[in-house]
This record gives structure tokens, C-alpha cells and sequence, in this order.
């Protein structure tokens, strides 16, 4: 075992660490030979120095190595991931991956779970009764294999030094790391045995990259380290200044996930998933263009073998497709409350981090990973930005617990949502397109 407190020390005074000195350290943490306090010194030092292309491509290969690959080599069919960085109202995995599937792709998706003001994919899927995202690695193949998608939370096998490394980086401030972010997603994210992948990366009030520039840094290192480790990767930049479609909440953004396989759902969630299931397409060599893949999966939404899939993986998964088919069985709060504006004009805002915050204090999410959601509430933004509203007129729903709860989060997304005169230009929710494969 290499002397730790040496190669703090390199690191600390801004020195590239070796493919021998990080494989020995996140291999004895993983081991339990490293303390804790000397990796947050680690991660500390990495924090404040960064690390360069080649350090990151090795921090990734002794993570990802730190547990077992998925082996879908039997599996004939392309295998290819869609990852989000986090944002508001983000459903999109639930609507792309048997919409990707249906149309020739397969989808081995390991998702996470909600964890401040950003949801989980996990969290919502249990909102269906009796969805099991806990399954073992045999069954989630087995999964895969027959229907082409599926989506559980990462097992004790898969990259378990990023679940140690992600636990001690959240207590110790050093979570907006691009290198360290890189690392943690792709070492889970390679780990499922996938040939391509693609990456929604936020940038706005409700992301953890708050500008483009920050969201357009981190999407060219996911890139670059993913293609030094031999999977094609393309990113996108997308919008999280405001939530993602109409639901905030794990139950109502199931059902406006299930209304998009049903060939509905909000503009700016339906145009996401399709740009970003025709980039799936093409990285798995299914269409030869966007265009072409774009129409491929318009088809499968049209002709309902999307919401089949899905219907398919819930039933398989434990889940109640009858709950995915009528979404009023899902779980409901037993009290909604209307927030009317105060006068007429156009919205101009609803502010992602306010709205999130506001679904948080309801019990939608968690501030730490021990607290229990409630999956029934939420919020409903009635009116997003470029839509005109008169004064009296309900902009949002509040789904809540009790009447107190209700009224709380009612005042905080009054808050977030700005109203003027004129109507605001509204850009489409891609806001750009990283192509490095």
C-alpha cells in the first residue's frame, strides 16, 4: 500500500497523481484500508486543484473497476444509455427508455435516487404500486433481455467506491467537482456494459451547473473521459431554469410521463426525450439520421408499442400495470390547492429552484437519504413562461398532506412565478449539442 498521506500531499500542491497512486487509493478505501478523513483530505485537495484528462480517465477506470461490469454481450441489439445530470420535473427516463427500446435499442438503466432539491428516477417509479427497483444484477439481465429496457438502482456490485466516495463528498462540500462528477457518473453508467451513451446535462437555477459555460465544461469532460475509456458519448445542454413539463412530484410526474406514452404530455418534455432518443438511435447505428430516428420513435409512440413496453417492464418489475393505465390509482394527496395570480399578463418565469424547494417542503424529495417521500404530492404548474394568464386565474396546483403544508408551499411558488405585460421569448429547451463520439 502506497504512503496516503504523500499522495494528499502531491495532490494538495497541484501535481498530476499516477494511474498507480489513484488505483491504490480508491482501491484501499474501497477496502476499508483508507480512512475516511485522509480521502476527504483527497477530495478536498482534487476540489480546489482539479485534475487533468488523463487523472480523470484513471479515476474512472479504478472506479468502475471497484465492482463487476454487466456483461450483455449475448444480447444483439445495441446497448446504449441516456443519463441527466438532475433537474426539476425531470421524467424524462421513464419516457425514453421503452420508447428507445421499442424502436431497437436496448437499455440497461441503472438511475438514482432524489436527493435535495432535484428528483430521483428511482423515487418515481416506486410511486407505481408495487414497482420493485431493487432487483439483482441476474434479473435485471434477464430484464434487459427480454423486453430491452430496465431500470433499477445501483447494486452492491456496481462501482461500490463511487458509493462510498459519493456519501463522504456530500458531507464534506465537494460535490461540484467536474472531475470527481465525471468519475461518479460514468463509473456507474459504464458499469452497465453499454457501447454508447448519451448525457442531458442542465444548466439554470434548478441544475447543479447554474450557467452554460459551467454545464458546457462538465458535458466536454463526461465526453472526452467516456470516449478515452471506448464508449461514444454526445451530450446536450438543456434548460432547468424552469421545471421540466407541468409535474413536480413523484406520482404526478409518473402520470405525465404515462400521458407522453400515450402519445400526449408537455411540448418541452416531449421534445427533449425525442432529441434525445434520436441521438440514442443513431449512436446504436439503428437510424442513420436524426431526422430518421426522430420519425422512427414518433411511429412507436403512435402506434402504443412504447406504452406496451413500458406496461410490460412495470408488470415485470412487480409494478401494477393497471396503475400505469388509469393513473388515478396512483397515490393522491388528500388535499390540492389553486395558486390564482394577481393579475393578468404573461408569465414570464417560474423559477425551477423555488418550485423545487417549495415540492421538497411538501415531502416530494429528501434533504438527506434516510428521509422517507411522500409519494403523492407535488405541485402542478398550470401556466409555464410565454403563456398569458388573467388575474383570478389558477397558475399552479398544490398536492399536499394537510392544509397548513399546502398553504406554505402555495406562497413559495406564488413567488417563483413572475408575471409582466409583454409576452418574454421562450427558447426551446435544448440549448445546445456536444457531438464528441
Amino acid at each position: 500500500m502506497m504512503y496516503v498521506p504523500e499522495i494528499i500531499r502531491k495532490k494538495r500542491e497541484s501535481h498530476a497523481l499516477d494511474y498507480e497512486e489513484i488505483h491504490a487509493v480508491i482501491d484501499g478505501y474501497t477496502k476499508g484500508l483508507v480512512p475516511d478523513y485522509q480521502i476527504s483530505a483527497l477530495l478536498m485537495a482534487i476540489y480546489f486543484n482539479g485534475m487533468d484528462t488523463q487523472e480523470t480517465a484513471n479515476l474512472l477506470d479504478a472506479m468502475l473497476n471497484s465492482g463487476v461490469v454487466c456483461d450483455f454481450s449475448s444480447i444483439k441489439a445495441p446497448k446504449v444509455d441516456k443519463h441527466s445530470t438532475g433537474g426539476v420535473g425531470d421524467k424524462v427516463s421513464i419516457c425514453l427508455a421503452p420508447l428507445a427500446a421499442s424502436a431497437g435499442v436496448s437499455v440497461p438503466m441503472i438511475s438514482g435516487r432524489g436527493l435535495g432539491h432535484t428528483g430521483g428516477t428511482l423515487d418515481k417509479l416506486e410511486s407505481i404500486p408495487g414497482f420493485n427497483v431493487r432487483l439483482d444484477l441476474k434479473r435485471f439481465e434477464q430484464i434487459v433481455h427480454k423486453y430491452g429496457f430496465c431500470l433499477i438502482g445501483q447494486t452492491d456490485e456496481i462501482a461500490p467506491a463511487d458509493r462510498k466516495l459519493y456519501a463522504l463528498r456530500d458531507v464534506t462540500a465537494t460535490v461540484e467537482s467536474i472531475p470527481l462528477i465525471t468519475a461518479s457518473i460514468l463509473s456507474k453508467k459504464l458499469a452497465e456494459g453499454i457501447d454508447a451513451l448519451v448525457l442531458d446535462v442542465k444548466a439554470g437555477t434548478g441544475a447543479f451547473m447554474k450557467d452554460i459555460q459551467s454545464a458546457r465544461k462538465l458535458a466536454r469532460s463526461l465526453c472526452s473521459t467516456a470516449r478515452r475509456a471506448g464508449c461514444r458519448t454526445r451530450a446536450l445542454i438543456t434548460d432547468m431554469n424552469q421545471p421540466l413539463g407541468h409535474a413536480v412530484g413523484n406520482a404526478l410526474e409518473v402520470a405525465e410521463a404515462v400521458d407522453f406514452l400515450k402519445g400526449g404530455g408537455p411540448a418541452d418534455l416531449r421534445e427533449i426525450t425525442l432529441v434525445l432518443g434520436s441521438h440514442m438511435l443513431v449512436l446504436g447505428k439503428i437510424s442513420s439520421s436524426l431526422e430518421d430516428a426522430r420519425t422512427e420513435l414518433e411511429k412507436r409512440l403512435v402506434s402504443g408499442e412504447a406504452l406496451e413496453r413500458f406496461l410490460d417492464v412495470v408488470e415485470a418489475q412487480g409494478g401494477d400495470p393497471e396503475a400505469v393505465m388509469d393513473t388515478r390509482l396512483l397515490p393522491s394527496a388528500p388535499h390540492i390547492e389553486e395558486v390564482s395570480a394577481s393579475l393578468s399578463g404573461w408569465v414570464q418565469q417560474t423559477d425551477a429552484r423555488t418550485i423545487a424547494m417549495a415540492a421538497l417542503e411538501l415531502g416530494a424529495g429528501r434533504s438527506k437519504m434516510e428521509d422517507k417521500i411522500n409519494p403523492s404530492v407535488g405541485i402542478v404548474l398550470l401556466k409555464k413562461p410565454g403563456e398569458k394568464i388573467t388575474a383570478g386565474e389558477a397558475l399552479a396546483q398544490i398536492h399536499a398532506a394537510d392544509i397548513s403544508t399546502a398553504r406554505r408551499a402555495a406562497s413559495q411558488v406564488f413567488n417563483a412565478c413572475l408575471i409582466g405585460d409583454k409576452k418574454s421569448d421562450v427558447s426551446g429547451p435544448v440549448l445546445e449539442e456536444i457531438i464528441q463520439d
